[in-house]
């Protein structure tokens, strides 16, 4: 996880530098003079928001195209032990093989085996309900890309108000004799908005393309769990506890008390 997010700096660096191409031609053949740590603050405060904007589009990124790869999603060795187990009938070895991996596809072979001793529909619910609880939280993740991309050309265009702000005030000040306060404080407002758009457009788009890839990766995982669960003996594991798990439910306590044997008398 250090690596990923030391990468996701390493990498969000990369994204800032184009906000040189959002200038004019001759705004550009000043900044050519210039380091990229004196183009930056230029900027002006938003530069901050929005370098923590380019880091969490670069990390979520890596992040989700990592968990909801195959190998992670439905990994083939928990595919193998499940189905070996299924195979040769023993449900109990398969909920514990299962309660012991960390996958999303275990996780929902488990819950559906915890449910399969009330029979097809209530394996079949607790089966997609734990899929729908696995495609919820990577879901979540996802908007955040989302959340990036709407609020980076916002954050860029405050900078660009508050650059502008700031030209005028150097214009009534000095008067328009005198550009360079000027010119300065419109270099911030060019530097605001285009870091704002050019963070935004890689979050939208991989927003979007992940979005398209978690999709796959559920149907994926869903399909090959179902696929374990198709023609089970379900008349055969009725009131089954194949998950072996404490329970907390007892009789309710006035029924208790109605069932409990009357005193003797002397």
């Amino acid at each position: 996880m250090k690596n990923a997010i030391k990468f996701a700096a390493y990498a969000a660096l990369l994204l800032l530098p184009m906000i040189a191409f959002g200038a004019p031609e001759a705004a550009q053949a000043v900044a050519v003079k210039k380091t990229f740590i004196q183009v930056l603050q230029e900027g002006g405060w938003c530069m901050y928001p929005i370098g923590a904007f380019s880091i969490g589009t670069v990390w979520l990124t890596i992040d989700i195209w990592i968990r909801t790869n195959a190998k992670k999603m439905t990994p083939e060795a928990d595919v193998f032990t499940a189905k070996q187990a299924f195979l040769a009938g023993d449900y109990v070895s398969a909920y514990q093989a299962m309660k012991g991996a960390v996958s999303p596809f275990a996780k929902v072979v488990q819950a559906a085996l915890g449910s399969i001793g009330h029979g097809k529909d209530a394996t079949e619910e607790a089966l997609h309900a734990e899929v729908d609880k696995v495609s919820s939280t990577l879901q979540t993740r996802v908007n955040y890309l989302s959340v990036i991309g709407v609020c980076s050309p916002m954050v860029g265009l405050l900078g660009t108000v508050s650059g502008m702000r700031g030209a005028f005030a150097a214009l009534g000040t000095s008067g328009i004799g005198d550009t360079s306060k000027l010119a300065e404080h419109i270099g911030t407002v060019l530097i605001a908005t285009a870091s704002g758009l050019f963070i935004a457009i890689p979050a939208f788009m991989g927003f979007y393309f992940l979005r398209n890839k978690l999709q796959t990766a559920v149907h994926h995982l869903e399909t090959e769990a179902t696929t374990l669960f198709r023609n089970a003996p379900y008349d055969y594991l009725r009131d089954a506890d194949v998950g072996q798990e404490e329970t907390f439910a007892a009789m309710p306590l006035w029924m208790q008390t109605e069932q409990a044997p009357a005193p003797e008398s002397f």
